[in-house]
């Protein structure tokens, strides 16, 4: 069973920066398009940032310009590169598939604090 393990989140201040990484425990991870998700209280998820196998990328309006995903195929692992910080960011970060794909069973996340 593939494993996802989102890590980097943590409490910064309005305008700051993260950097997230997500691990996924199988090899398999290259042949597939994967995207950043986030879920903020009360919300629902929505997808942040998505790259394709041949790292393409797009970006939510709402993060556009100041978030940049990527990816190590060689080390199964992708990022999400977060700079200007706004509240409205404030939420639990996850990695999965890219939209329209089976998704892998769905990890912890890792919790994104924007406030000052």
């Amino acid at each position: 069973q593939v494993q996802l393990v989102e890590s980097g989140g943590g409490l910064v201040q309005p305008g700051g920066s993260l950097r997230l990484s997500c691990v996924v425990s199988r090899s398999i991870f290259s042949v597939y398009g994967m995207g950043w998700y986030r879920q903020a209280p009360g919300k629902q998820r929505e997808l942040v940032a998505r790259i394709t196998s041949g790292g393409s990328t797009y970006y939510a309006d709402s993060v556009k310009g100041r978030f940049t995903i990527s990816r190590d195929n060689a080390k199964n692992t992708m990022y999400l590169q977060m700079d200007s910080l706004k509240p409205t960011d404030t939420a639990v970060y996850y990695c999965n598939k890219d939209v329209g794909l089976p998704k892998f069973q769905w990890g912890q996340g890792t919790q994104v604090t924007v406030s000052s």
